[in-house]
């Protein structure tokens, strides 16, 4: 039970389901979809990690969330819509649950504990992405790398994040060269360590100082949610 809204799902409502979950290994970079396409499948994250981008039309794009083994890749499947004006990119390659998402749907329209799970994992992915709007205009590109890394060691079971200074540059839409002198003063802060596109935090309590404010509401807000969600223990 990897995936913690796997894991919160009473026994009937996981039975249902479990049959028809498909472990898939989803390599780096990988798009699960993109603007606009008819979504098939959801993925529920193991240990991927799966940034949703948005890109506009001349081809520019900034990440407005990440999702990893506590959330689910496709939530507008089941929140009224087949589409999405968002892109779903895997940022660190792993495993994750396949499921269509018809059944999903059908899950979610019983109106029982899926549809409370979901709907709190949602609300949220929606403060994540707001306070991700209100970082990218307000805060330095150094407390924006802060709050990436963290998330992503949120998501991760090490200290290390594989990610070329481009790659982050485009997740959040700014240009490398603030991106080398934002990693560079975290370096020299001994804070991080960076090379040939491997990041190693060595002192994370220094990075939580570092960060600003929306890391710690993001946070708070999936640790809220995620207590009030019944964790149910399977023996299989």
């Amino acid at each position: 039970m990897q995936n913690h809204l796997l894991a919160a799902l009473p026994e009937d409502d996981f039975g249902r389901i479990s049959k028809d979950l498909e472990l898939v290994r989803l390599a780096h970079n990988v798009s699960l979809y993109e603007s606009g396409m008819r979504l098939q499948h959801v993925y529920f994250p193991t240990t991927c990690i799966v940034s949703l981008m948005y890109v506009l039309e001349d081809g520019a794009s900034a990440e407005i969330a990440v999702v990893g083994n506590e959330g689910i890749v496709g939530v507008s499947m089941f929140m009224g819509g087949e589409t999405t004006p968002n892109r779903a990119v895997v940022q660190s390659e792993g495993y994750a649950y396949r499921l269509r998402g018809q059944l999903l749907r059908d899950e979610f329209d019983r109106a029982g504990s899926v549809l409370r799970v979901l709907l709190r994992y949602t609300q949220a992915l929606i403060t994540q992405m707001t306070q991700t709007a209100v970082c990218n205009r307000h805060h330095t590109v150094e407390q924006q790398l802060c709050r990436w890394l963290l998330l992503s060691l949120d998501r991760r079971s090490t200290n290390s994040v594989t990610m070329t200074q481009q790659m982050i540059a485009n997740l959040l839409g700014v240009r490398r060269e603030r991106v080398t002198e934002a990693a560079g003063n975290l370096q020299r802060a001994g804070l991080i360590s960076y090379s040939r596109g491997a990041i190693d935090v060595l002192n994370r309590p220094g990075l939580e100082e570092t960060v600003c404010e929306c890391y710690g509401v993001i946070k708070r807000e999936f640790s809220r949610l995620s207590e009030d969600i019944p964790k149910k223990v399977r023996g299989h």
